[in-house]
């Protein structure tokens, strides 16, 4: 403001306005205290070092100061809450590594997955069907789902979509889905079942039985399985099947300042409806913006540098020791005793949308995405004989990490409820996938051949570097200075699990 008559002006009101104040009752007269309440002293202690202001207004020191901390912390929240949509990039890009590039091109684990090729907590005991869609380049595209299937269609932010298999549609008889892109309004032809994501990019993940052998069930898949664009319906492309068992390869995203790089591209490809304002908002504050390069300079590369440290230490926290008055409560598997075991969704809420069904639990969201993967509300719905349920222990009796260099021993009550079998896979604490020691199969449960029960019925499973004697194939083999957690699996669960009036141990250490 130049103009020598607008300040007379201003000068003139600023001072009518303090003679007003003076000339105000003592009654009606700001208190002492709430002045103070209101103000900022001119030097103040913080956690990142001592404030400074003039009466108030920050010196430029103590900007730049608070700048680099605002940063900071958009960066940490820009990593947890960039964590789906960058674990589902991260899932399609080891996919096309191995040459699942159009959509025709589907991975098939027809040897089972093994501990070689890296996924978030797979298992060992079904046949994983993994195919990409890419509704930008093919338009509305055709999903000709085989029967007996367990799975659903997640978008590129890791939402929930649509079932496939009992739960879906289809009723697990199979059947021909047709799935969207974002904003689609043209004709929709009849005879499929529609899916409407709204993103371009679509995982969809499969599960295949192996009850009558591994041969029927990759037989049902290549049989069966059909996915072409919808505009190639006359002439579609003929299926190419890619087996991914014993290959190695990573799905997992980054933990370093790459993660903001791979997130910026899940932006930019994406409609802006994938994303709320708010959240669109915070990635806009550290430079990702659609439409826009990404790139910060070094002063701004060394910030999130350090935030996306904070932040994997944030996640790794939240998912190995829960909040007693957060999440923990909602994810304790037998909460009467606080044992170790949790469940791997809190309140069993795939939405993480809170006990009203409208509050974010944020941390709920981050126990979920930084250790699994596939979203859908079948998964969390236990019903006796149907599907599967699960355990997962990440710290011993005494809640204390697991250590690759100890043995451990857990007690597997007799008449384990399930209808069909158990299975406890281990899991390595840095890469979230199954541990890579000699055993490739890092499982051991009901279908394991020689596995040795005690008189009673019930099994002792062992953890550690060496099998004790007598016990190797009750034995899952851990390696010295590494981590390592177990997922206990049931696969038909009964009502003595569901009522929880059978239950297993807790993980001892032994020595």
């Amino acid at each position: 403001m130049n103009n020598p008559h607008s300040k007379t002006v201003l000068n003139g009101l600023m001072t009518f306005a303090f003679a007003q104040l003076v000339c105000l009752p003592a009654s009606a007269q700001v208190s002492k205290e709430v002045l103070e309440s209101i103000s900022t002293p001119n030097q103040v202690e913080t956690s990142i070092g001592t404030l400074e202001f003039l009466d108030g207004a920050p010196y430029p020191e103590t900007a730049a100061k608070v700048y680099d901390y605002l940063d900071t912390m958009r960066g940490v929240d820009a990593f947890l809450k960039g964590m789906p949509g960058a674990s589902v990039q991260g899932l399609m890009k080891g996919a096309r590594s191995q040459g699942a590039v159009e959509c025709h091109q589907v991975l098939l684990f027809d040897k089972l997955m093994d501990s070689k090729s890296l996924y978030l907590t797979g298992n060992t005991s079904t046949m994983y069907v993994i195919p990409n869609l890419d509704l930008e380049r093919d338009g509305p595209t055709v999903l000709e789902a085989p029967p007996g299937m367990l799975g659903a269609f997640n978008d590129a932010w890791f939402h929930y979509v649509e079932d496939v298999g009992p739960a879906g549609p289809d009723k697990g008889k199979g059947g021909k889905y047709l799935v969207l892109p974002p904003g689609y309004d043209g004709e929709v032809p009849s005879g499929y079942f529609v899916v409407r994501p709204r993103t371009y990019d679509v995982w969809v993940f499969m599960r295949a039985s192996i009850d009558k052998g591994l041969k029927a069930a990759r037989k049902n898949v290549t049989k069966n399985l059909r996915i072409y664009p919808l505009a190639k319906k006359g002439k579609p492309p003929r299926m190419k099947f890619i087996s991914g068992s014993g290959k190695a390869f990573n799905t997992i995203h980054a933990n370093d300042y790459t993660f903001y790089e791979h997130l910026n591209e899940v932006i930019q490809k994406e409609p802006l409806g994938m994303l709320d304002p708010e959240t669109r908002g915070l990635f806009a504050s550290i430079g990702m913006e659609k439409g826009k390069p990404f790139r910060p300079d070094p002063r701004m590369k060394k910030i999130l540098t350090n935030a996306v440290a904070i932040a994997n230490a944030a996640a790794r926290s939240i998912v190995w020791y829960p909040r007693v008055d957060g999440t923990m409560k909602g994810i304790e598997l037998y909460p009467d005793t606080h044992s170790a075991w949790l469940m791997g969704w809190v309140d069993k809420n795939v939405f993480f949308s809170g006990k009203d069904g409208k509050t974010m639990n944020s941390d709920a969201r981050v126990m979920f995405h930084y250790p699994y993967t596939a979203v859908t509300p079948a998964m969390a719905v236990t019903k006796a004989g149907v599907g599967s349920d699960y355990g997962i222990a990440y710290v011993d009796s005494k809640k204390q990490p697991l250590d690759g260099s100890k043995t451990y021993k857990l007690h597997i009550p007799a008449n384990p409820p399930v209808k069909d079998f158990w299975a406890l896979t281990m899991y390595d604490n840095q890469t979230r996938s199954m541990l890579q020691t000699s055993q490739k199969l890092p499982t051991v449960g009901s279908q394991t051949k020689g596995i040795k029960q005690n008189a009673d019925g019930s099994y002792d499973i062992y953890f550690g570097p060496k099998p004790p004697k007598g016990f190797e194939k009750n034995w899952l083999e851990t390696i010295p200075g590494k981590g390592w957690f177990v997922i206990l699996r049931l696969y038909g669960p009964l009502e003595p699990w569901i009522e929880k009036t059978w239950r297993p141990g807790e993980i001892e250490l032994v020595e």
